[in-house]
């Protein structure tokens, strides 16, 4: 790049976009790139602070900020996601369909470990609707060595931002709890899991209300299997109470539980478990009286066809004390 006073650059030709900014009004590209200088122009250019400009001095070692930005978006951003026309040296990203947001954190993060790369997201595995802003990439100069590019490609191998859609499921639910099954108290959990799945368009096809007995159990889970559930709740005697048997009889079923327990707060005695690839999940009494608990956060992951694992579900003791509806 070479610099120029700008009462000299009467016909010269931008090779970047000028920036303006108003308080509480504006903020975008006052020139554009490509923008050819004249005598009227020189008055706006000072009063944007603009005593010098660069122009161009071809490089082949370098890159100007545009390509290099529509580089960082095609190396990195993969099915459901869009571009914006590069602007100021920045694109934004944007779902291109409804879904959900899977980010490879690790590898984002090393990227903008590369000095004068940036690539900044919204949180890994957010809910998005088509047309959320969910990235933005940028390089720092106005023109940056190829070999920064060159060395961002050969980290990210595979794309590390994707949106996924969300499947919806047919639904059963086995609600258990003698005080359920005799008539004590009033099932509250099928009402509260329909407005939690309905708008993932989710069918509920039936619940059984069963007593704390684990062989009852494991034989309506086995049954609603049969009947096409692809994924089944279980709520109700989910504590370390004598009479509860439900972790038991999940146990029996699936043959494994990937966790009992996890680092997110409210739900903590969520339990995860497949019967082969059907997801059957144990829900705790939070998920009826609170708004937002694990249910809500691991939902929208299953749908998208997730198998989670405990690393998974570990990785949430971080951030995991829900304290707002963030995740959602």
């Amino acid at each position: 790049m070479k610099i120029i006073n700008v009462r000299d650059a009467i016909g010269v030709t931008l090779c970047h976009d000028i920036t303006k900014i108003v308080p509480g009004e504006f903020k975008g590209a006052a020139f554009r790139k490509g923008h050819v200088i004249r005598e009227e122009d020189i008055e706006e250019l000072l009063s944007l602070g603009k005593d010098h400009i660069y122009i161009w001095d071809d490089n082949e070692n370098l890159l100007h900020e545009n390509e290099a930005a529509e580089e960082l978006f095609n190396m990195s951003a993969g099915e459901g996601t869009v571009a914006a026309e590069a602007k100021e040296g920045k694109i934004e990203i944007f779902a291109d369909i409804d879904g959900l947001l899977k980010i490879d954190v690790d590898k984002l993060i090393e990227l903008n470990s590369i000095e004068e790369v940036i690539l900044s997201t919204i949180r890994n595995n957010t809910v998005v609707k088509k047309g959320d802003k969910i990235a933005a990439t940028k390089v720092i100069p106005l023109a940056i060595k190829k070999e920064k590019l060159i060395e961002a490609k050969n980290l990210l191998k595979e794309k590390i931002i994707k949106v996924v859609p969300i499947k919806a499921k047919k639904i059963a639910i086995v609600t258990t709890g003698n005080e359920v099954f005799y008539g004590r108290i009033k099932d509250a959990s099928r009402a509260t899991i329909s407005k939690k799945v309905e708008k993932y368009n989710c069918e509920i096809i039936g619940q059984s209300i069963l007593p704390d007995d684990k062989d009852k159990i494991q034989e309506a889970i086995k049954e609603w299997i049969n009947k096409g559930a692809e994924l089944i709740l279980c709520t109700g005697g989910m504590s370390v109470d004598a009479d509860d048997v439900t972790p038991k009889a999940i146990k029996e079923v699936a043959g494994e539980i990937i966790s009992y327990g996890t680092p997110i707060f409210p739900g903590a005695m969520f339990l995860v478990s497949y019967k082969e690839e059907i997801p059957v999940l144990g829900l705790p009494g939070g998920v009826i009286f609170s708004k937002s608990t694990t249910f809500d956060v691991f939902l929208p992951r299953i749908l998208a066809g997730e198998k989670l694992t405990k690393k998974e579900i570990a990785k949430y003791s971080h951030g995991g004390l829900i304290i707002t509806s963030e995740y959602l």
